[in-house]
C-alpha cells in the first residue's frame, strides 16, 4: 500500500461570476499516493484546471471562492491553511507546470535568475537546468524566457517545480501547444522524475493518449464529478463511462478511417445536464430515465486491489456491447478529382528572411522561408506539418499575402478569394461585434438585409450552429463554437482557397474532430481547396490529399499523405511519426533542439539531428528529388518528392 500524498474528500468549489455563484467541483474523492501518477482527462470545462488550483491554493480570489469538504497535502490542511502556510507549502512541498510557460515566466528576468530564486543559488539552478535536459545550461541561464524555444521553456519551468523537492508536483496542460517531439521529450521528464526521484505528478490533459504515456491511473472528470478512474490500461482498454468510450472513439490516430467522417461526442451548449440527475445523460445514447432523474455514485466495476476500477454510470454493464458509433456514419462523399494542370497557387524558390534582435541585442537576419516550392491545384487540399520554427505558418501568411516582404514566385488568388483561419478564433473575431455583424460584413455591401440575414443562417446551419447565436458576441462562446464561426464568417461567401493555421490544436479531441469534419465537408461541398498548418500528423493526414514536411524553412518530403505515413522517405518525417502519443507504445523522443533559424548549420539542417547522417549531409544542400514509394513510382498529381541524400532507404 502506497502512503497517501495527496488527500481529496468530498471536495467542493464554488466560485462566483458577474454575481451569480455556480459549483465548479461536485464532492471529489481521490488519493494520490507516493510515486505515483494521476493521469486526470475530460474536455474544457470538466473542472480539472479548478481541482488543481484548489490543491495548490490558487483559486482566483475574484471569484470569491468557497471551498467545502476536505482537502489535505503532504499533512498540511489546505482548507484551513494561513496564507503564509499555503506560501510556504509552495515554496516547499508542492510544484507546478502550467500550460503556457510565457505566462508563468517573468518576461524581464533571466530564466537562470527564476530558477535560482526557488533553488536557493546560481550552482544549484544550473544542476537542475542540466537535469531537465537544457543544453549549455551556463549559456542558457543568461537567456530571456522569449529568447528560448517552447519546449526549452517548458523545461526551464520543471527546473523551477523540482527544485523545491516538492512531494508533489502538478503538471496543467503542460503539452497541449507543443510539437509531437518536444511533447515527447516532456514526457520522458516527467517520467523520469517519477522513476528517479519518486515525485507524485498529477498531469492533466485532455488527451486520453497522453495520460496512458505517463500514468499509472486515470481519473475522467465531467462537469466537476469523476465519473470514472481506475488503473490506466483497464481505463483505456475496457472503459465503464460512455463518455470514457466517446473520449476514446474522438481520438485520432495514424490509421483512422478516412472515409468516413470522424465520431464526436455532440457538443451543442445547450446540451447540459439537468442537476437532479446525471450530468452527461442529454449527451449519451445509453441514458434512461434513470439516469436523468438520480445522479449515480463512482462504484467499482472491475477487480479489486490497491487501485480498483470505479465508474459513476448506472449502465456499465451494457457499455461492452456498445461499438463505435463511426462504423454506423455514412461514407463521406467523394472529393471531386484533382486534375493537375494550371495550379490554383503556387510558389516558386520561396525565400522569406526577417530582421530582428538576438540576445546581445544585435540586429540580425532570421530566415523563415529558405526556397520553397510548392503548388496547390484547384480543389485540392495540403497539409504542412513540422516543428515550431519549421516556417509553416510564415508559409501560410505568405501565401494569404498577409506577409508582403519575400523573395521568389507566388502566383494564385488574392483579396476575398483567399481567406484564413487562425488558432485562436478568440483573438481574430472582433470581440465588441455580435456573430451576426461579423456575418454581414463578409457579404457584399449592397445585399438586401433579408438576404444578409438568410445567408447568414444558412452558413450556421452548415457549420453546425444554431440561428440563437447571432446576437451573441464571441466572448460568449466556446472555443469549439468560435472556430465554428470562424469557419463561417472564412466560407459565407465561398473562396477559392482556405488557409487554416493550427484551427484544432488548443481543442478538445470531440470538438477538434467536429471540427475537422466540417473542414472535409465544406471542402466537398464548396469545391474549395485548403491549405492547413498542423504539428499533428494524424490530423494531417485526414485533412490532406498531400503533406508537405517542413524543417528550418524548407520542405523535406512532399507526397500523398498516405504514403508520407505509411512510407516515410526522410529521417525527420519517420522520427515525427515514432513520437506521436499511442497507448501502450513508449516513445523515443527525437533528440535535441531544431537548429535556430538566426544560425542554420551547413548542408541539411536536420543532419545534427539525424540518426542516420552521412558526412555529406554536413555540407551538401539538396532540393527534394523524385523517389519511388513501396516499390513503385508516384503518378503527375501524387509524387513523391524529399531532400535527403539517403533518399528510398527508409
Amino acid at each position: 500500500m502506497r502512503e497517501t500524498v495527496a488527500s481529496l474528500h468530498d471536495l467542493t468549489v464554488d466560485l462566483e461570476r458577474n454575481g451569480r455563484r455556480s459549483r465548479i467541483l461536485h464532492g471529489i474523492d481521490l488519493e494520490i499516493g507516493r510515486g505515483e501518477v494521476l493521469g486526470v482527462v475530460g474536455e474544457s470545462g470538466s473542472g480539472k484546471s479548478v481541482m488543481s488550483l484548489a490543491m495548490l491554493g490558487l483559486l482566483p480570489a475574484a471569484s470569491r471562492p468557497q471551498v467545502g469538504g476536505g482537502l489535505e497535502i503532504a499533512g498540511l490542511d489546505l482548507t484551513t491553511a494561513t496564507a503564509a502556510q499555503l506560501r510556504e507549502a509552495r515554496r516547499t512541498r508542492l510544484g507546478v507546470v502550467f500550460q503556457d510557460p510565457m505566462t508563468s515566466l517573468n518576461p524581464t528576468m533571466l530564466v537562470g535568475q527564476q530558477v535560482a530564486e526557488k533553488a536557493g543559488s546560481k550552482d544549484e539552478a544550473i544542476r537542475l537546468m542540466r537535469e531537465v535536459g537544457i543544453p549549455q545550461p551556463e549559456r542558457r541561464y543568461r537567456s530571456y524566457p522569449h529568447e528560448l524555444s517552447g519546449g526549452l521553456r517548458q523545461r526551464v519551468m520543471i527546473a523551477m517545480a523540482i527544485a523545491g523537492e516538492p512531494e508533489l508536483v502538478i503538471a496543467d496542460e503542460p503539452t497541449t501547444a507543443l510539437d509531437v517531439t518536444v511533447q515527447a521529450q516532456v514526457l520522458r521528464l516527467l517520467r523520469t522524475m517519477r522513476d528517479e526521484h519518486g515525485r507524485s505528478i498529477v498531469m492533466i490533459t485532455h488527451d486520453l493518449g497522453v495520460a496512458a504515456q505517463i500514468a499509472d491511473r486515470v481519473a475522467v472528470m465531467y462537469r466537476g464529478r469523476i465519473v470514472e478512474i481506475g488503473p490506466t490500461q483497464q481505463v483505456l482498454e475496457s472503459p465503464q463511462h460512455p463518455y470514457t468510450l466517446g473520449l476514446l472513439g474522438s481520438r485520432l490516430s495514424l490509421t483512422s478511417d478516412r472515409s468516413r467522417p470522424l465520431w464526436a461526442l455532440p457538443t451543442d451548449a445547450s446540451l447540459l445536464g439537468d442537476d437532479g440527475g446525471c450530468a452527461f445523460s442529454p449527451r449519451c445514447s445509453l441514458a434512461t430515465d434513470h439516469c436523468r432523474s438520480a445522479v449515480p455514485t463512482l462504484d467499482q466495476v472491475g477487480g479489486g486491489g490497491e487501485a480498483p476500477h470505479r465508474a459513476a454510470c448506472f449502465e456499465s454493464a451494457t457499455i461492452g456491447t456498445e461499438t463505435s458509433a463511426r462504423a454506423d456514419l455514412p461514407p463521406l462523399g467523394p472529393v471531386p478529382a484533382v486534375e493537375v494542370g494550371r495550379p490554383l497557387l503556387s510558389v516558386a524558390e520561396l525565400a522569406c528572411t526577417f530582421r530582428v534582435r538576438d540576445q546581445h541585442g544585435k540586429r540580425v537576419q532570421l530566415a523563415a522561408l529558405r526556397g520553397v516550392t510548392v503548388d496547390v491545384q484547384p480543389g485540392e487540399s495540403i497539409a504542412i506539418v513540422g516543428e515550431s520554427g519549421s516556417g509553416k505558418s510564415t508559409l501560410l501568411r505568405v501565401a494569404g499575402r498577409l506577409q508582403k516582404h519575400f523573395e521568389g514566385s507566388l502566383r494564385g488568388p488574392n483579396g476575398t478569394d483567399v481567406q484564413m483561419v487562425f488558432q485562436d478564433a478568440g483573438s481574430s473575431l472582433t470581440p465588441w461585434m455580435t456573430i451576426r455583424e461579423l456575418l454581414h460584413e463578409r457579404l457584399p455591401p449592397r445585399t438586401p438585409r433579408a438576404r444578409r440575414e438568410e445567408q447568414a443562417i444558412a452558413i450556421l446551419r452548415r457549420v453546425g450552429l444554431p440561428e440563437t447565436v447571432l446576437p451573441a458576441r464571441p466572448g460568449e462562446l466556446s472555443g469549439g463554437q468560435r472556430q465554428r464561426v470562424a469557419l463561417a464568417r472564412a466560407t459565407i461567401v465561398p473562396p477559392k482557397i482556405l488557409l487554416c493555421d493550427e484551427p484544432t490544436s488548443a481543442l478538445d479531441v470531440s470538438v477538434a474532430a467536429n471540427v475537422l469534419n466540417l473542414i472535409n465537408q465544406l471542402r466537398r461541398d464548396l469545391g474549395i481547396a485548403v491549405m492547413f498548418v498542423t504539428h499533428d500528423l494524424a490530423v494531417a493526414r485526414i485533412i490532406g490529399d498531400r503533406i508537405a514536411v517542413m524543417y528550418l524553412g524548407r520542405i523535406v518530403e512532399l507526397g500523398n499523405a498516405e504514403d508520407v505515413i505509411a512510407f516515410p522517405q526522410h529521417p525527420y518525417t519517420h522520427n515525427l511519426i515514432a513520437a506521436v502519443p499511442q497507448p501502450g507504445k513508449e516513445i523515443d523522443p527525437l533528440p535535441g533542439e531544431p537548429a535556430s533559424p538566426l544560425d542554420p548549420p551547413t548542408g541539411c539542417a536536420f543532419h545534427p539531428r539525424c540518426p542516420v547522417a552521412l558526412p555529406e549531409c554536413g555540407t551538401t544542400v539538396i532540393g527534394t528529388q523524385l523517389v519511388a514509394v513501396d516499390g513503385r513510382r508516384s503518378g503527375d498529381y501524387d509524387r513523391h518528392e524529399v531532400a535527403c541524400v539517403r533518399k528510398g532507404e527508409f
